[in-house]
């Protein structure tokens, strides 16, 4: 079976990183994937992915609604035999619509998440109706997500499949290598988050909680691996509020995993969520979560089970959070364990992976390879 993954692009993010997971679990079926990004680059994922022998092509989109582009879109479905084209995100979700109609192509459209504030477009959703009426599938990667395309996009509920993201648990085996060590020194503890410095992270709110953290639990320590347009803004205000000594700023790291073994408490400070991998990744490690309860995060972190949740942009309720943590560390450890069996039961890379090949029409679609993970 050929499948063509439409994307913008496969740089570094969330939604490239789906990708990369369902792309990489599936070769090992029938299904032969390749991937098409619209924005004219592949990125550094797409790059890695052509080192492991997918094909990662690219096309230059123009502003506004670039028929050309439709046609060729078309014309690359037709030359390479697309079977099936699975489009991430409503913007590759449109070119393919238009693109594969009256081919016979099946058509998966995936919502990885909603902008911050969402919002409602008139035009967009009459045509959303007609687009999800002859759309083979849509998965959404949360229930939040999955309600905001009904709200905001007029897509019928009924029509939408909640598909959680899925990942291969990280490994713990292989050695910290000497550049990603957290150097510490006396009893330190780390607490840290691993994202985009966007201001939809909301990392001030992370940085004025370690403020008041610091008062309480001295020896503690901050991470944020990283980076992104807010990082000056955020170094200034970690200066700022006199925390700049106990604040590591890593920059982009490719070997983000490593930082995040060393983290004691994982944290998620986000103003929208819809299935972060960096939290599926925290969880695969064992690591007790406090997070903000937006979009699809309490859908992941059960409150006082695998973590903490605490409302948006509520910095007393963060630092309060990481405190309790700090103070119990066996309270921590039984909800990083929690939190370790929930994701091998739910958000296991295979799960995903067999619910999407079982969408593209595979009937057996892991050959023996998936084991019980949620399925």
């Amino acid at each position: 079976m050929k499948v063509l993954h439409l994307t913008f692009g496969m740089g570094i993010g969330g939604t490239e990183q789906v990708i990369r997971q369902l792309v990489t679990a599936l070769s090992k079926t029938q299904i032969t994937a390749r991937i098409l990004c619209i924005d004219g680059h592949i990125g550094p994922m797409g790059a890695a992915l052509q080192e492991e022998g997918i094909v990662v092509d690219a096309l230059p989109r123009q502003p506004g609604l670039d028929r050309a582009l439709i046609r060729q879109i078309r014309a690359y479905i037709q030359r390479h035999a697309i079977e099936v084209v699975h489009a991430h995100q409503y913007t590759p979700y449109t070119y393919g619509w238009f693109a594969t109609r009256g081919l016979g192509v099946r058509l998966v459209f995936t919502e990885h998440g909603r902008f911050h504030p969402d919002r409602f477009r008139g035009k967009a959703a009459l045509l959303n109706v007609i687009m999800a009426l002859t759309t083979h599938a849509i998965t959404a990667i949360s229930s939040a997500t999955r309600e905001a395309l009904q709200r905001y996009e007029w897509m019928p509920k009924a029509k939408v499949q909640v598909v959680y993201n899925g990942i291969k648990p990280l490994s713990t085996s292989i050695p910290i290598a000497p550049e990603q060590r957290l150097l510490t020194t006396g009893n330190v503890r780390w607490i840290g988050t691993v994202s985009r410095l966007d201001t939809v992270k909301n990392h001030p709110m992370l940085l004025r909680a370690m403020q008041q953290v610091l008062r309480r639990f001295p020896d503690t320590r901050l991470v944020i691996v990283g980076d992104g347009p807010e990082r000056a803004a955020l170094e200034d205000l970690a200066t700022e509020l006199g925390i700049a000594q106990q604040t590591l700023f890593t920059g982009f790291s490719a070997h983000a995993g490593e930082f995040m073994r060393q983290m004691d408490i994982f944290l998620l400070p986000s103003y929208t969520e819809g299935t972060s991998m960096t939290l599926l990744e925290a969880m695969s490690l064992g690591k007790p979560i406090v997070a903000t309860a937006v979009g699809g995060t309490p859908e992941i972190v059960i409150d006082g089970e695998t973590g903490y949740l605490v409302p948006s942009d509520d910095v007393i309720a963060l630092a309060e959070a990481i405190e309790r943590l700090l103070a119990d560390p066996e309270q921590a450890q039984r909800l990083g364990q929690a939190g370790a069996v929930r994701f091998d039961e739910r958000f296991h890379v295979d799960a995903m992976a067999a619910t999407y090949a079982r969408l593209y029409g595979l009937a057996d679609p892991l050959l023996g390879e998936v084991k019980h993970h949620g399925l």
